[in-house]
C-alpha cells in the first residue's frame, strides 16, 4: 500500500473507533459473493473486547444462490449472529429489525447501532432500510460516506461509519472493492490477479459475463475491448480501457461468483 493510501486509511481508523464508541450493536456488512474475505477479525475482536454485540450482515443476497448463503450463515453464526438480506430488494430486512431487537439492553429507549465494513459492500444501502428513507447517500464508489453520521427511527439511532479497511496489499484491497478504479496505477495487472483468480472458483464466469470464453488474461482483456468498441489510433484494442471496465463491474456485482464456507478457514484471498 502506497503511503498516500496508508494515511487516508489512519485517518478513517481514527473517525471509525471515535465514531463506534457509543454504539451497543455493531453490524458488519459483508459481500455475498466471499463473506470471509470481507470480514476484519481484528475490529470485530476488539468491538467484543469493547462489550459491543455484532451481528454479521451478507448483503446483496439477491446475487447468489440461497442454498449458499444458508451454508454461510450457519458456518459463520459459530462466532456471531449472522443474517442475509438484499437491502436494495427489502428481502430479510425486517429479520434484521428483529434480531437487533432482540440483542439490544432490555428496556432501552434508545437502540445505538453502528454499521460497519469495507467500501462498496452496501452499508448505506442496509442503513437507508433501518431508517426508512434514503438518508445516507449510495453509491458504487468505494468512500462514498467519509465522516460518521447519525441518523434517527424509533427507537433506532444509527451510526453510519466511513467504509475502513486494513492495511493490505493492493491486489487483496481492489479484490474487495476499497480502491477507486480510476485511482489504479497500473489496473492492467490489477485485472489480470483477479482475472486469473475468478477462473479458479468458477471458470465459466467471464463466459456468463462477457460471452468470452477465452482463459488467457490478456486475451479476455483484447477481446472485450473489441465488443466494447475501446479502441486506440490504428484499431489497437485498448486493453487498459477493458482492465478498468472488468474492476468496475467486479466492483459494482455485476460480476457473480460465489465462495462455498468449506475453504473459509484457509482463506486465501483476505
Amino acid at each position: 500500500m502506497s503511503g498516500e493510501l496508508r494515511s487516508i486509511a489512519r485517518k478513517a481508523w481514527k473517525r471509525f473507533w471515535r465514531g463506534i464508541k457509543e454504539a451497543e450493536i455493531v453490524l458488519e456488512v459483508l459481500d455475498p459473493r466471499d463473506p470471509q474475505a470481507f470480514r476484519i477479525p481484528s475490529v470485530e475482536k476488539r468491538l467484543v473486547d469493547m462489550g459491543k454485540k455484532v451481528i454479521l450482515v451478507i448483503n446483496k443476497s439477491d446475487l447468489v444462490p440461497r442454498s449458499v448463503l444458508e451454508k454461510w450463515r450457519k458456518f459463520l453464526s459459530r462466532e456471531y449472529p449472522t443474517i442475509y438480506v438484499s437491502a436494495r430488494n427489502r428481502l430479510g430486512t425486517g429479520n434484521l429489525r428483529r434480531l437487533i431487537l432482540k440483542l439490544a439492553p432490555k428496556n432501552a429507549d434508545i437502540i445505538k447501532v453502528a454499521v460497519i465494513g469495507y467500501p462498496n459492500v452496501g452499508k448505506s444501502s442496509i442503513i437507508n432500510v433501518l431508517k426508512g428513507s434514503h438518508s445516507a447517500p449510495t453509491g458504487a464508489k468505494p468512500g462514498v460516506t467519509r465522516h460518521v453520521q447519525i441518523l434517527r427511527r424509533g427507537r433506532l439511532k444509527i451510526l453510519d461509519t466511513p467504509g475502513v479497511f486494513p492495511i493490505e496489499d493492493e491486489t487483496s484491497l481492489v479484490y474487495k472493492g476499497a480502491l477507486r478504479i480510476d485511482k489504479l496505477s497500473d489496473p492492467i495487472k490489477h485485472c489480470v490477479e483477479l482475472i486469473e483468480y475468478l477462473l479458479k472458483i468458477d471458470k465459466n464466469v467471464l463466459v456468463r459475463t462477457y460471452n468470452i470464453d477465452e482463459k488467457d488474461p490478456l486475451s479476455i482483456l483484447r477481446e472485450l475491448a473489441i465488443i466494447r468498441n475501446k479502441l486506440k489510433k490504428g484499431g489497437e484494442p485498448d486493453i487498459e480501457a477493458a482492465a478498468r471496465i472488468i474492476l468496475k463491474d467486479w466492483q459494482d456485482g455485476k460480476i457473480v461468483i460465489w465462495r462455498e464456507p468449506y475453504y473459509a478457514i484457509g482463506n486465501d484471498k483476505a
